[in-house]
């Protein structure tokens, strides 16, 4: 909690949206200064009103926990073939995207259609870690926002690194490093 380290909880009041979509146009109506999300986030509020990135995400929190993949306990249990299968079409999505950026933009483009290439391309290069491998950092980060999580009351009690981490699908998949 960056905010709460600097001692800057009276300068700066953080305000929550139930949906990412409604910043860029706070930003538009001076109802917000700044900012913090997604790549994606990002690069909307950059087109809607030139906002920038002051702090790029591996500076603001080093191996960010941006996204997880989440599987009911049930499919782990009755369907891991499902589990192993769709982490290997991850994985290939991943090597696509960070070898052939310009290429898979073109194609989200397509396929999503409510965004162009050149906004996909950038959300891409702001965050460029695509890889279904899980570094022992991201894990170690991850543990570490729940402990902040914890103490904004946004969860109700700190979950454990086996809570929530499980790698045996992963490492079956990708056992070699991850590719960031």
């Amino acid at each position: 909690n960056l905010i709460k380290e600097k001692g800057l909880e009276k300068e700066i009041i953080v305000k929550n949206f139930e949906w990412a979509d409604f910043i860029p146009e706070a930003m538009i109506d001076d109802e917000i200064d700044a900012a913090v999300g997604t790549p994606l986030l990002a690069v909307a509020a950059h087109r809607a009103c030139n906002a920038k990135i002051i702090i790029p995400p591996n500076k603001l929190w080093q191996n960010n926990p941006s996204y997880g993949i989440i599987v009911k306990q049930d499919l782990i249990e009755n369907h891991p073939d499902l589990i192993v299968e769709f982490l290997k079409l991850h994985e290939k999505t991943s090597n696509f995207i960070r070898r052939k950026p310009n290429k898979a933009a073109k194609i989200t483009s397509n396929v999503v259609k409510v965004i162009d290439e050149d906004f996909i391309t950038q959300a891409y290069n702001i965050s460029f870690k695509y890889c279904a491998s899980l570094s022992k950092e991201f894990i170690n980060s991850t543990l570490k926002f729940l402990q902040v999580l914890y103490e904004l009351k946004y969860i109700s009690k700190i979950l454990t690194e086996k809570d929530i981490f499980d790698t045996r699908f992963i490492k079956k998949i990708h056992p070699e490093p991850p590719h960031y």
